[in-house]
């Protein structure tokens, strides 16, 4: 594979707000996907206050967390299989950090990915075996290939 193409729509609408000025409007949003899934989802409550934000919906900064962790985990599965080891589950409570940075930009700086890996079978990794794994899946991660953003494993 040289190339690959992927897309999303995100569609936002004024509908029945009256107030488009001073920033007080609905962030409320939805991405759609090729495969018809279809995601509510917002700035973030942390960000925009309410009620022009959501909770319940996704905000972009939890997708970007989200995205790196499943990347990461995708890679980290692909490797344990083609090494014979059997998976059972892979749980992971990532974390991201926004912070401000030169010039006053945001970003998110770092992301630190926790998974929790239960293996079974004749076959178990050791802890350095794990941690050999997770560097090739991180370096196998398309997601993490194209961020700044520093991204740690906790095990």
């Amino acid at each position: 594979m040289d190339k690959a193409i992927f897309e999303a729509n995100v569609e936002w609408g004024r509908n029945e707000q009256e107030v488009f000025v001073g920033n007080k409007f609905s962030r409320s949003h939805r991405w759609q996907f090729d495969g018809g899934v279809s995601v509510p989802a917002t700035a973030s409550h942390q960000i925009v206050p309410l009620p022009y934000s959501k909770p319940e919906n996704v905000d972009p900064e939890e997708a970007f967390v989200a995205t790196l962790s499943s990347c990461h985990m995708m890679a980290f599965l692909a490797v344990a299989s083609k090494k014979k080891y059997v998976v059972d589950s892979y749980i992971d409570h990532a974390m991201g950090v926004l912070e401000q940075g030169e010039g006053g930009r945001f970003s998110m700086t770092q992301v630190t990915l926790r998974p929790n890996i239960v293996f079974s079978g004749a076959r178990t990794p050791s802890k350095e075996t794990i941690e050999k794994m997770h560097n090739v899946a991180h370096q196998n991660c398309f997601i993490a290939n194209s961020v700044k953003t520093e991204i740690n494993i906790e095990f």
